[in-house]
């Protein structure tokens, strides 16, 4: 994402925490979004 910044930590393997944090950011993105259809449906119903 940010290629600017200078690489701290290599890119071939991420450790466990940063594949949890991801996890969960993809977890909550999918929440929101099923969140807004059900919404979506309800209100068209």
């Amino acid at each position: 994402m940010a290629a600017n910044q200078p690489q701290k930590t290599s890119t071939k393997k991420k450790s466990k925490r940063e594949r949890r944090i991801t996890l969960i950011v993809y977890i909550m993105i999918i929440a929101m979004l099923l969140s807004t259809l059900t919404t979506g449906l309800i209100a068209f119903l």
